[in-house]
């Protein structure tokens, strides 16, 4: 068993894209019926810590999106042309 462990990846490491592409490989694995019934608990026990590194994944890319939305909505406030603005464009229809 302990050479389970040494195949396991480093999860924490991983980025959405692989943690999605391990999670599908399990799915086809068991599917299919690839393993026997330890090793696909096994897998499912992998899959579950990957699934949770994906939804640690999306949480820290939604906080980020709902800051910089905040940021964003405190940058767009409506502001008044300064008066030379509007000068110049009434001149330039002329």
């Amino acid at each position: 068993m302990a050479g389970k462990k040494d195949k396991e990846p480093n999860i924490d490491k991983l980025t959405f894209e692989q943690a999605v592409e391990k999670l599908e490989d399990i799915v086809e694995k068991i599917e299919t019926g690839q393993t026997g019934l330890e090793e696909a608990i096994s897998e499912y026990e992998l899959g579950c810590k990957l699934i949770q590194r994906c939804k640690t994944i999306l949480s820290e890319a939604e906080r980020k999106i709902e800051m910089l939305n905040k940021e964003l909505s405190g940058q767009l406030t409506p502001q008044n042309p300064p008066d030379d603005f509007t000068k110049d464009i009434d001149n330039s229809n002329q």
